[in-house]
C-alpha cells in the first residue's frame, strides 16, 4: 500500500473513538440492527443505539465546519458505514435506497483524501461518473458546499454545453472530475484528457447506468485507468450485469448494505389510482386540489406527454414547468432552479429526473404513467419522503398497466393500496374527444345521403322492369335478393330498358347511356 494511503488510514483510525472502531470488528451478524443500525459486509454495529456524529468518523476540522454550516451533524447509516471505508482506501460496493445520502458518503471522504496533492494538466486525480447531467451538476454542488474550506479544483463534463470552457479547466489541472460517460469519452477520443493519473473512481447510480446503456463505456473507461486506483460503486439495486462489472474492476471490495435492495421508503404513503386514460388529466387536477399539494413532481413515460401535460396544467392556471431529454441543459437547469426556489409548484418530468435529484420539501409524487420498469418506481417515488420527511406517491393505473403494477408489487414485496375509480368532473378538455367520436357517424350519414338520391332516381325505372319481367322464372328474383349492393341492380336491371346503344351487361365501368356514334363499326 502506498505511503499516502497508509498515512490516511492511520489518521482516520487515530481520530475515531474506540466505540466507533469496535463497530467494525467481526461481531455477530445481524441484518436487522434497528433504525440506526447498518450492515458492513454482514457485520452488525457493536452499539446500534449509539447516535454517531460526523466528528466521530474522523473528518477534518474544515469539513466539519462546512457540514455544521450546512446544518448537518449526524451521518445517515450509509454515510456512517461508507466514509471510514473510503478513508482507509478500500474498494466498496454500497447498496442503499434513494434519499439516504449516498452522494455525501463519497463526496465527504474524497475531499479529505484529496486535500493533499497537486493536480496536473489534463490529468484529473479523481473521476466521478454520473448517468445524467442533473446528477453530475448536483454532485458538483455538493463539492462546492462541503469543500469550500479546501483548495480543491473541480471540473464538470456534461453534454448540452460547449466544450471550450471544459477543456480550459482540464488544461489547468483538476482534483475532481465529474462527468457523464458520453462527454468524457468524446473528450478522451479527442486527446483532451488523460486518465493515467486518476487515483479514485466513483461509479454512481450504477443500475441507472445499466438502464441507459452506459456499461460498455464504463468498461472502456476502466481499462484506461491505473490498476492501483480505488473504486467506489454505488447503486440502489444489484442486477447481475452490475455484479459482473464489480467482480471485474473492483479489488476485494467491502460490501455495504443499509437496506434490502429495491425497497421503498417507509416514510412514503403509496397509492394506486384506477383511472381511464381519457380521465387522467381531470383526476390529476382533482388530486392536486384535494391533497393540498405544496409542490410535486409528476412523472410521464414519454417526452411528448410531458410537454402536453405541462401545457394543460398551465392552461388551467397551475404553476408548472417541464424537464426532459429534448430540453437543452441551460433550460433544464433553469426549470430545476425555479422548482427548488418555489417559483413553480409542479415539475412535469420524464425519467431523466427520477434518479438522485435532491429537492427539499417535495410533498407529493404523481406517476401520471405507470413506469415501464419496476426499479424506476422506487426511484420516482424516492423524490419525496427524503431525509426522514413524510411524503405521498400516487400512481395512475389503467387496464393496460396491470402487468407493470404486478411487477412493482412483486419487487417491493407488498401490495399497494388502491383508490377506486375516480370520476372527475368533465370539462372542455375531456369533451373534445367525445366530439371527435361523434364526427365519424356524421360522415357516414352524409355518404348515405349522397347514395339516397341515386336510389330514388333509379327506383321508378326498376319497378317497370320488374313488371315486365313478371313472367320470368324465379331465379332472377333469387338473384336480386342477395344483390343488396346498389351498383349491381344498376347494371343488371336498369340498363336493358335503355336503347340499343346501352352499355353491355357486365361492363361496370359506365352506367349511363352509350352515345350513338360510339356504336358505329362495332356491330356485324
Amino acid at each position: 500500500m502506498p505511503d499516502r494511503q497508509i498515512q490516511t488510514a492511520y489518521t482516520a483510525l487515530k481520530a475515531a473513538p474506540l466505540a466507533y472502531i469496535l463497530t467494525f470488528l467481526p461481531v455477530a451478524t445481524n441484518r436487522d440492527a434497528g433504525p440506526r443500525g447498518f450492515v458492513t459486509g454482514g457485520v452488525a454495529p457493536f452499539f446500534p443505539e449509539h447516535h454517531m456524529r460526523f466528528a466521530d468518523i474522523g473528518l477534518s476540522d474544515e469539513l466539519l465546519r462546512a457540514l455544521s454550516e450546512a446544518g448537518y451533524d449526524e451521518p445517515t447509516p450509509i454515510q456512517a458505514a461508507a466514509i471510514p471505508q473510503v478513508q482507509m482506501m478500500r474498494d466498496i460496493i454500497a447498496i442503499a435506497q434513494t434519499g439516504t445520502g449516498k452522494t455525501a458518503s463519497f463526496v465527504l471522504p474524497m475531499i479529505d483524501v484529496l486535500a493533499n496533492g497537486r493536480a496536473r494538466a489534463r490529468m484529473p486525480r479523481s473521476l466521478i461518473l454520473e448517468p445524467t447531467r442533473e446528477l453530475a451538476a448536483q454532485v458538483a454542488e455538493n463539492f462546492e458546499k462541503y469543500g469550500k474550506y479546501h483548495k480543491l479544483s473541480m471540473a464538470l463534463l456534461i453534454g448540452g454545453v460547449q466544450m471550450g470552457d471544459q477543456v480550459k479547466a482540464l488544461e489547468k489541472g483538476v482534483d475532481v472530475l465529474i462527468a457523464t460517460p458520453g462527454r468524457l469519452m468524446d473528450l478522451f477520443e479527442r486527446g483532451k484528457i488523460l486518465l493515467t493519473g486518476c487515483e479514485m473512481l466513483v461509479i454512481d447510480e450504477a443500475d441507472r447506468m445499466l438502464d441507459m446503456g452506459f456499461i460498455p463505456d464504463i468498461e472502456h473507461i476502466c481499462t484506461k485507468l491505473p490498476s492501483t486506483r480505488q473504486t467506489l460503486l454505488f447503486s440502489a439495486t444489484m442486477p447481475p450485469p452490475i455484479k459482473k462489472l464489480a467482480d471485474k474492476f473492483l479489488s476485494n471490495p467491502k460490501y455495504i448494505e443499509v437496506a434490502r435492495p429495491a425497497t421503498a421508503n417507509v416514510n412514503i404513503e403509496q397509492f394506486l389510482v384506477n383511472v381511464s386514460p381519457m380521465k387522467k388529466r381531470d383526476v390529476l387536477r382533482d388530486l392536486l386540489r384535494t391533497e393540498k399539494v405544496s409542490n410535486a413532481i409528476i412523472f410521464c413515460n414519454r417526452k411528448t406527454t410531458v410537454r402536453e401535460l405541462n401545457t394543460s396544467l398551465q392552461r388551467h392556471g397551475l404553476r408548472s414547468g417541464e424537464i426532459h431529454g429534448d430540453i437543452d441543459q441551460a433550460s433544464r437547469q433553469r426549470q430545476l432552479e425555479a422548482f427548488k426556489n418555489g417559483d413553480i409548484d409542479l415539475l412535469v418530468a420524464s425519467d431523466v429526473a427520477a434518479r438522485g435529484l435532491d429537492v427539499k420539501g417535495v410533498s407529493h409524487v404523481f406517476n401520471f404513467d405507470a413506469p415501464w420498469h419496476p426499479d424506476d418506481y422506487i426511484h420516482r417515488i424516492g423524490r419525496t419522503g427524503r431525509a426522514g420527511a413524510k411524503g405521498k406517491a400516487f400512481t395512475f393505473v389503467t387496464k393496460a398497466d396491470e402487468e407493470a403494477i404486478e411487477s412493482i408489487e412483486k419487487l417491493i414485496g407488498n401490495k399497494i393500496a388502491r383508490l377506486g375509480q375516480i370520476e372527475a368532473p368533465a370539462d372542455g378538455e375531456e369533451r373534445a374527444p367525445a366530439k371527435r367520436a361523434r364526427r365519424a357517424p356524421v360522415s357516414k350519414v352524409k355518404e348515405a345521403q349522397m347514395e339516397t338520391p341515386e336510389a330514388s332516381v333509379e327506383a321508378p325505372e326498376a319497378r317497370p322492369v320488374r313488371a315486365k319481367a313478371a313472367a320470368k322464372p324465379v331465379p332472377e328474383k333469387a338473384a336480386a335478393k342477395p344483390a343488396r349492393k346498389k351498383p349491381a341492380p344498376k347494371i343488371e336491371t336498369a340498363k336493358p330498358d335503355q336503347s340499343a346503344g346501352a352499355a353491355a351487361p357486365g361492363d361496370d365501368s359506365w352506367n349511363g347511356p352509350m352515345p350513338g356514334f360510339l356504336s358505329v363499326g362495332f356491330g356485324s
